[in-house]
């Protein structure tokens, strides 16, 4: 098997994308990327991402390997779990404070930082809807965040809530922990005696 078949074995393997790393990582040279361009075989998605052109480009996959350090949260984490039916208009990445990265500033993306403690307090791995794994928030950490602010809409919380305590994978002293550790504990105890 020449390099170039190889490439593209990879990048079937993994639902139609191959980033460079993984090429330079299997020991092939960077050139063959291009060459795959060049014969349309691949398209460059973003820098260093390529897709077979038959495959749907995962904007989410490809958010998450841009941006390593981002972990989906918020209404994006709602939608990865499925505890909201709606598709959020701009995804939202949680970030340590102190990250800074220029080229997150032109992406359709909601960024939030969060200091050490809370921003690894959750962190899970789901599958996006092309079956590739990203990073999110737990359900727990997502209902504590969204009720923090101010920015969700009360129907998304509500919604959410609802189906979370009417799931069997709702943990309450999990929430509960979660909601002192991020200081909603008031507001995630009354939505939870009002719909219990």
């Amino acid at each position: 098997m020449n390099h170039s078949d190889k490439i593209l074995e990879m990048a079937s393997e993994n639902n139609g994308i191959v980033t460079s790393s993984q090429v330079t990582k299997a020991g092939i040279p960077r050139h063959y990327l291009s060459k795959l361009e060049t014969n349309h075989l691949l398209y460059k998605a973003d820098r260093g991402i390529y897709v077979l052109p038959d495959a749907w480009e995962d904007e989410m996959y490809i958010l998450q390997m841009r941006y390593s350090r981002g972990i989906f949260s918020h209404e994006s984490a709602l939608y990865l779990l499925n505890f909201t039916d709606r598709v959020p208009f701009k995804h939202t990445l949680t970030f340590p404070y102190g990250y800074h990265s220029q080229s997150i500033q032109n992406e359709s993306v909601v960024v939030k930082h969060s200091i050490p403690a809370l921003y690894k307090l959750g962190i899970s791995k789901t599958m996006t809807a092309y079956n590739h794994p990203v990073q999110v928030y737990n359900i727990e950490k997502t209902l504590c965040d969204i009720s923090r602010g101010q920015s969700t809409d009360i129907q998304i919380i509500t919604d959410a809530m609802k189906r979370y305590l009417g799931s069997e994978q709702k943990n309450i002293p999990l929430l509960m922990d979660y909601a002192k550790k991020t200081h909603v504990e008031n507001k995630i105890r009354r939505y939870v005696e009002a719909l219990l």
